[in-house]
Formats: C-alpha cells, structure tokens, sequence
C-alpha cells in the first residue's frame, strides 16, 4: 500500500493514494519492486501522474517523422498539421480495432491512462475486464481511477510483474514502450520510488 506522504515526496498529487492502491490490490502487483517499477514506468509514460491524455499537435515535419508512410509529403502533412483530432483520425484508422478515417475512431480511442491505452479494441478489452464501458465512455480512461486500473490490466496482461521482480528494465520498457525510449527516466523514476516505497 501506498500513502499521500509517501507519493508526496515523489511529486505525485494524493489524488493517486486510492487509485494506485486499488490497481496494486486489484492486479496483484504485490511487492516493494514491482509497485516501484509500475509508478516509475507511469511516471514516465504520464508525465509523472499530470498528463493523463496523448497530445497529437504536431508540426508537418514532426508528422513526417513519426509515421512516413501516413505523411509522405509535406503537402499531406501540412493537411493535418497542428490538428490533433484529425492527426489521431488519420494514424489510428483501421488498425487496434479502429474503423476508417472517416469514423472518428482514430480521436475517439486516443491514448488516455497512465499507459496510453489506445484503439477501439484496447478499450473494449480493458473495460471488459474492468466491468467499466469505456467504448461508451473513454474519457473515463483519463481520470486517476481508470488510467491507474488500465495501466494495471496492461500491466498484468503482459506479464510485467515478472519482468520488474527480475529488475529487466530494458525488457519492462520494451513492453510498455514498444522500443526502450526513456529508459534512463524510467529507471531513475523506479529507483526513487523503490527507495520511497522500501524506507
């Protein structure tokens, strides 16, 4: 368990007691090094617990750069530059369960969480097993309660308890990252929190 004083000297708002404590009790994340490992990865991932949703405003060339095969040309680019609705609809479309451009999936399943959950079909799964319609409602995913339970049921359903009681930082990233971006950041946010959560 967790408490305000200890989240306080990480620089996490008491906001987050309840919400980490019910993700902790709910998906077994159990021990001092695998709860200091979920916070240090979300921490990461969420801007240390304040950002809670994806933001898509990017720049022409920053769209060329993240997807090339979405934005070919600076002409396409300069379509949806600067316009995140229309960004997420165009580089989420059919794909994760998201239906076309055109149905607005792609906006509609943005990432949200502590661990961005993104596309129809993650949120369908993940409300599944929450008991929460989150297809109906997915702002939901981007209050502390569901971005900490989502990131939990990500968590748990890629084995990542297993990987943090290993201490495989480079194998937990890769997970939860797809790549080991931030792999310093994470490592230092697990560290500090396993010493916060050890004393």
């Amino acid at each position: 368990m967790v408490n305000a004083e200890q989240l306080k000297k990480l620089h996490i708002g008491p906001e987050w007691v309840d919400a980490l404590n019910e993700t902790f009790n709910t998906f077994n994340i159990s021990t001092k090094r695998q709860q200091a490992a979920f916070i240090g990865q979300c921490g990461h991932e969420c801007g240390n617990f304040r950002i809670l949703e994806e933001n898509l405003n990017y720049r022409a060339e920053t769209l060329m750069k993240l997807w090339k095969t979405r934005f070919p040309t600076l002409e396409i680019a300069n379509q949806y530059a600067k316009n995140p609705k229309k960004i997420a609809n165009k580089v989420y479309s059919s794909r994760m369960g998201n239906r076309d451009e055109a149905s607005g999936d792609g906006y509609r399943f943005r990432g949200r969480g502590c661990i961005q959950l993104t596309g129809h079909a993650n949120y369908f799964h993940a409300g599944q097993a929450l008991g929460v319609d989150f297809v109906m409602e997915p702002d939901l995913v981007a209050t502390p309660k569901y971005a900490a339970l989502t990131a939990g049921w990500f968590w748990s359903t890629h084995d990542c308890n297993r990987l943090a009681e290993a201490a495989d930082w480079v194998g937990l990233t890769k997970k939860i990252n797809g790549g080991t971006i931030g792999l310093d950041d994470r490592i230092k946010h697990t560290n500090e929190a396993f010493a916060v959560l050890g004393s």
